[in-house]
């Protein structure tokens, strides 16, 4: 059984398969239908969405597949995570909802924000791994505390189909924005990882305070060295943007917050000088914006970055439903072969 809690987990075949997957499925969206025509699809969403959780229902939709969307909380019984006796309000257990789930489903997609509370527990994705470790059928991470590979794999789709496969030696610059709320970590890790397993030359540009976790940093670098990338970091953002292809806004919190929320606030609201603006696109070599979505205009970035472009954003969250598409396969059909014309039912239908 195959879960997919995060890429590092996966091998370069598989990944390089799905990128594949991804954009067939984007040049042919009705050529799967059907696929996993009588299987069932758990969605549980502990935090909202909009993208994570259209792109799912409509992929497992398409591909011919039943989703449910449970959201604990809201027409379920509360949830306890912890070990020991249940005295609180919480009427179910973790490990008999997932169990019981995994009974009903072929394969469970979760959605589990960071607590916030915890820097290690969040950072080692403890709920999310719990939730795994409670389930008889594949468990897809739609974001978690310290992951998003949903987000990963359709950037990196967008990503290879924008170079045309040639994403070696690329700069790609992840660019810290402020934002007025202390944001989780999962985005920008998975980005990293994301662009430094594309073999990108990936340049971190954040504040001091704001760096990302180290651990996450050295596999970054693991990756870019395997593939021809490199990882640096730095806390000018004009500089980076200097000879860029691709700028990446993503705005998160630093681990400050976690020992002294106050002063993390402080020192995020001194920085709303981090905007991806005009000028800033103007330094790069006819860089691309790109952003997970939802974006604060005016806050992450000028309104004329995205309406005026070039950007991707839009492309990213068209990818959404083909990544989807391409992690169900690989959940429900370990070791399936790389897409070509031959699977296409119609080969004219664009």
């Amino acid at each position: 059984m195959t879960h997919l809690l995060d890429w590092l987990d996966i091998d370069q075949e598989t990944w390089v398969r799905c990128i594949q997957e991804a954009q067939f499925c984007a040049d042919y969206r009705d050529a799967r239908a059907d696929r996993f025509l009588g299987k069932a699809l758990g969605l549980v969403f502990f935090n909202d969405s909009l993208r994570t959780r259209v792109s799912m229902e409509l992929a497992a939709s398409e591909l011919g597949a039943k989703p449910v969307v449970i959201t604990p909380g809201s027409g379920t019984w509360g949830f306890a995570w912890d070990d020991g006796p249940m005295t609180g309000g919480e009427a179910e257990h973790i490990r008999e909802a997932v169990g019981v789930l995994s009974r009903y489903c072929h394969g469970l997609g979760v959605r589990l924000f960071a607590e916030g509370k915890d820097r290690q527990q969040d950072m080692d994705d403890v709920r999310l791994k719990t939730f795994a470790a409670a389930s008889d059928v594949p468990v897809l991470n739609l974001e978690s505390a310290a992951r998003h590979p949903c987000q990963a794999l359709a950037d990196a789709a967008v990503l290879d189909r924008q170079f045309d496969g040639h994403t070696k030696g690329k700069k790609f610059v992840l660019h810290w924005t402020w934002h007025p709320k202390a944001l989780p970590m999962a985005v920008p890790n998975s980005t990293l990882l994301m662009a430094s397993r594309l073999g990108m030359d990936v340049v971190v540009a954040r504040p001091d305070g704001f760096e990302l976790d180290e651990g996450v940093m050295d596999a970054a670098r693991r990756q870019a060295a395997a593939h021809g990338g490199s990882v640096s970091e730095t806390n000018d953002a004009d500089t980076a943007a200097d000879g860029a292809h691709i700028v990446y806004a993503k705005a998160w919190g630093g681990f400050e917050r976690y020992t002294d929320p106050a002063a993390e606030e402080s020192r995020r609201h001194a920085h709303k000088d981090w905007r991806v603006t005009t000028d800033r696109m103007d330094r790069t070599d006819n860089g691309l914006f790109m952003h997970c979505l939802p974006v604060r205009r005016g806050v992450v970035v000028d309104d004329a970055v995205l309406d005026e472009g070039p950007s991707l954003h839009l492309d990213q969250a068209e990818y959404r439903l083909h990544a989807q598409k391409a992690i169900l396969s690989m959940l429900w059909e370990s070791g399936s072969r790389s897409p070509s014309s031959e699977d296409v039912t119609d080969p004219a239908q664009p």
